[in-house]
């Protein structure tokens, strides 16, 4: 068990942060229900805006892949650029990381190399990845299914993004419960 503590084990909003991986225009035609992942990946960037998450992107080669798909991100929200499959391997994608945002929620494309490959390096720099398994995408169901497995065999977490608005909100007191629960609807 990775968490001894289990005061640890639910998300919190304050030391989270929603991170897209590479759901960029030209690539998710390929995508296995890119619409829908759109939608839910869509639905969890309102819910983190809406509980204080910060929303980031990784955009690899936007030159050759396109921007991040429309809707996805706002003009307040960070976008990264890279080349390398593992994001952590820019030397500006950890740099201006939001203090204290510790537990890092992945979602995109593709789940066995970009996800996958960014969630190991972030581990491997000292943070706490968590997969978004209806939130991860790729060209074919085999290797999707890989990436979930490599990512348990490591011990990194997962969770859906229903389980992590819930546990953001903590409370149907919060402020930001009913717009959240209109997105779980």
């Amino acid at each position: 068990m990775k968490y001894m503590d289990l005061s640890q084990a639910l998300l919190s909003a304050d030391t989270s942060l929603l991170l897209i991986v590479d759901m960029q225009e030209k690539l998710l035609p390929a995508i296995q229900d890119a619409d829908a992942l759109c939608v839910r990946v869509g639905r969890l960037a309102q819910a983190a805006r809406l509980v204080s998450v910060p929303v980031m992107a990784t955009e690899h080669w936007p030159e050759k892949i396109g921007p991040t798909h429309a809707g996805l991100l706002l003009p307040d929200d960070s976008v990264v650029t890279k080349t390398h499959f593992n994001a952590c391997r820019e030397p500006e994608f950890l740099q201006d990381w939001p203090a204290g945002r510790r537990r890092v929620l992945l979602t995109g494309t593709e789940a066995h190399i970009c996800v996958l490959q960014t969630g190991l390096g972030l581990a491997q720099a000292g943070y706490d990845p968590v997969l978004v398994v209806d939130g991860i995408g790729s060209r074919r169901s085999a290797d999707l299914q890989a990436a979930c497995h490599r990512w348990r065999r490591y011990g990194l977490e997962t969770i859906t993004s229903e389980m992590a608005m819930y546990e953001w909100l903590e409370t149907p007191e919060n402020p930001a419960f009913r717009q959240v629960l209109s997105l779980v609807k």
